[in-house]
């Protein structure tokens, strides 16, 4: 029941931040906002930690992973998508970024040694495939070298996603708890982005309306704080290849949204993808099923 109030609550979160970050469209530099968001996260998540007592700083032996996932998963793989969005339309974007149960599934043989099953794949290629039916035409492109580009940045956010995942998942196997790791790597990561905007000479632009100011605390506080530390805990629970499903129902949720207060049309080929998608969750989770013991084995019927 934990685990899947923890699912639900990471695809909602994560399914609605577009909302809050097409406000943050505008004057300020998409690095400033990236950095805003974490900065402000980070605060608020030492400040909690630190009230509360929780706060503890991760042995230096912990520090490499803790860096690595702020590369990761608080500055880079955000710099990746961000720019990507500039080449390529927003739905190519999603079925690149629910290929993360892929991504996961091969990171996680290789770093942990984990098998990966053909229920991953399937439920993989489920979803891969519904996303595709879903945005149709926005995936449907004209190949140049922007798009190229931006394909490319956007599997590489992907793959700092993953990576990140397993960052993660092995600062939680030595004891360091999701909200630690987070506070710290939210902070490394702000630094990262301040280091980033230094280097790259963008100009610092001040938050200009009320509107921009709701949807960075919006980000900060529901995205990133509550949301990353959901999938994290996810991750050290079920798994990174099960968790990384959510990915491919953030679309979903953003759609939905669009529907009520956009009036998105669903077409037939988006409900046979969202049908797709759906059984694609049904495949990751479905309870494994039992094996029969050998016809050898089976109790032979009493008797004399």
């Amino acid at each position: 029941m934990a685990n899947a109030a923890l699912f639900i609550a990471t695809v909602l979160i994560w399914g609605t931040t577009w909302i809050a970050i097409a406000m943050q469209v505008g004057p300020v530099p998409v690095l400033v906002s990236v950095f805003y968001r974490f900065a402000v996260a980070a605060v608020i998540l030492v400040t909690i930690l630190a009230v509360m007592r929780r706060l503890k700083l991760p042995a230096l032996r912990d520090q490499p992973f803790i860096l690595a996932q702020a590369l990761c998963l608080f500055s880079l793989n955000f710099i990746c998508f961000y720019n990507a969005a500039a080449s390529i339309p927003s739905g190519l974007i999603s079925v690149i970024f629910s290929l993360a149960t892929i991504y996961n599934a091969v990171n996680a043989r290789l770093f942990f040694g984990d098998r990966i099953t053909g229920r991953t794949l399937l439920a993989a290629a489920l979803g891969a495939t519904g996303l595709l039916l879903l945005f149709g035409p926005d995936v449907v492109v004209d190949f140049d070298m922007g798009t190229l580009k931006g394909i490319g940045l956007a599997a590489l956010g992907t793959l700092f996603f993953s990576l990140g995942n397993m960052a993660s998942r092995r600062n939680s196997a030595v004891g360091i708890s999701p909200l630690t790791a987070n506070a710290w790597g939210m902070t490394y990561g702000t630094i990262i982005l301040l280091f980033l905007i230094a280097v790259t000479q963008t100009p610092i632009v001040a938050p200009p309306n009320i509107t921009y100011l709701a949807a960075l605390l919006y980000l900060a506080a529901i995205g990133s704080v509550i949301g990353f530390t959901t999938y994290l805990m996810l991750v050290s629970r079920i798994g990174s290849s099960r968790a990384a499903y959510a990915t491919v129902l953030f679309p979903i949720v953003a759609l939905s949204l669009s529907t009520v207060f956009e009036g998105y049309h669903w077409t037939g080929l988006g409900l046979l993808g969202l049908a797709l998608t759906l059984l694609g969750n049904v495949v990751i989770f479905a309870p494994p099923l039992a094996r029969r013991p050998p016809q050898s084995e089976a109790r032979l019927p009493a008797g004399g």
